[in-house]
């Protein structure tokens, strides 16, 4: 087990090396920087997406879902502010207000 983690540490190292490295002669070509633009959109999409829909294995959208209204909240405040500390702490605030 702890030789496939440390293979896919080296390849994940490796990969990012190559990108990252200013010594090595390599660079993407304007095609690749703008579809390479869209990968931290959905990672994080695939990140929030089952954390705010999906409770103990089921689709939950209703009023008693506090993830959702906290991510709805959380979109209002980020499109009226367009400030990430705003935006995360009213959230925050809440979610933990929906959860007591």
């Amino acid at each position: 087990m702890i030789e496939i983690i440390l293979l896919m540490a080296c390849v994940t190292f490796t990969t990012r090396f190559l990108f990252l490295s200013k010594r090595l002669p390599f660079s993407i070509g304007p095609k690749m920087q703008r579809f390479l633009s869209f990968s931290a959109p959905c990672v994080l999409t695939a990140i929030w997406v089952p954390i705010v829909f999906v409770q103990e294995g089921k689709l939950a959208i209703s009023l008693n879902n506090p993830y959702l209204i906290a991510a709805c909240v959380a979109v209002l405040l980020a499109y009226r502010f367009k400030n990430l500390y705003i935006t995360t702490v009213v959230s925050l605030v809440v979610f933990f207000l929906l959860k007591l």
